[in-house]
């Protein structure tokens, strides 16, 4: 699990997603911005939800649709699904909606689908990310052959911004001190809250989050004593909180980029299952 402590004693493999951006297999363009739609979905409607989910991915690959996301499934927390666009800037992320009413109908059959899908869910909500470039390390766009996500959100304390910048960034000058396989990207919370910063972690396998906590040697040595005492006292300062989450990348209920999906096509293509068919009513006897 990523944690505070993840991140100071060595986090592998860590990435971001790029609906929009990432169309390359190398590249490491990170989106500006971050669109993301949670779904909480109600108890036992799982299979229900899945299928009404797999109806938008069919309708926009039918449509060719430029608007990209990948969705994420709780595996920790409460049963909700992510779902990630990425977007060059505020302005593509408009174009990009926008652009919906381009094609013939798609509209009409995403909002029939939305009525059956609200039936099913116990809230919604929304928020927007903005990239932070200076507090990230070595990121990459591409997550086509990625398996799972953590996700940590930092909860800062109100006007110490700057002082969480700055830890952040001892905490970079640290990895490339040890030498460690860290990577990450970081965004801040724009809209939909305040005062959070939220990191974004990509995993190949569950493997890879048992090698980012066994550099912790490493990280600590280049560190040092002094400089442990040091970082964990400006956590203490200006964190007031943190959580980690862990979800699987879900590629039934996403629409990823056509680079992914020809990288790792029996993955991010699975055989759609058929929704089950209702009994038959049964006869009354004579």
């Amino acid at each position: 699990m990523l944690s505070l402590r993840s991140i100071f004693f060595g986090v592998v493999s860590l990435a971001v997603v790029g609906g929009t951006v990432a169309a390359a297999q190398q590249d490491t363009t990170m989106p500006k911005v971050l669109y993301i739609n949670r779904e909480y979905v109600k108890l036992g409607k799982g299979t229900a939800h899945s299928h009404t989910e797999s109806a938008f991915v069919d309708a926009l690959r039918r449509a060719k649709s430029p608007e990209h996301y990948i969705a994420l499934s709780s595996i920790t927390g409460k049963n909700r699904v992510l779902y990630i666009s990425g977007h060059d800037s505020f302005d593509a992320m408009q174009k990009s909606h926008d652009s919906m009413s381009k094609y013939p109908g798609l509209e009409a059959e995403l909002t029939r689908n939305s009525i059956a899908d609200d039936a099913l869910l116990d809230n919604v909500d929304h928020f927007i990310f903005y990239y932070d470039d200076d507090l990230s390390l070595n990121p990459r766009a591409d997550l086509s052959s990625d398996r799972f996500m953590e996700i940590t959100a930092f909860h800062v304390r109100p006007g110490h911004a700057h002082e969480f910048s700055e830890l952040v960034k001892m905490v970079i000058a640290a990895h490339k001190k040890a030498g460690t396989n860290a990577n990450w990207a970081m965004y801040e919370l724009t809209y939909g809250g305040g005062d959070t910063y939220t990191m974004f972690s990509a995993d190949k396998s569950m493997a890879e989050i048992d090698e980012g906590f066994a550099e912790g040697k490493k990280f600590r040595d280049a560190v040092g004593d002094e400089g442990m005492k040091k970082l964990s006292q400006s956590i203490a300062d200006c964190v007031e909180s943190s959580d980690s989450e862990l979800f699987a990348i879900n590629p039934a209920q996403s629409y990823p980029p056509d680079a992914w999906v020809k990288a790792d096509p029996g993955f991010w293509q699975p055989k759609s299952a058929a929704p089950a068919k209702p009994a038959a009513a049964k006869k009354a006897k004579p």
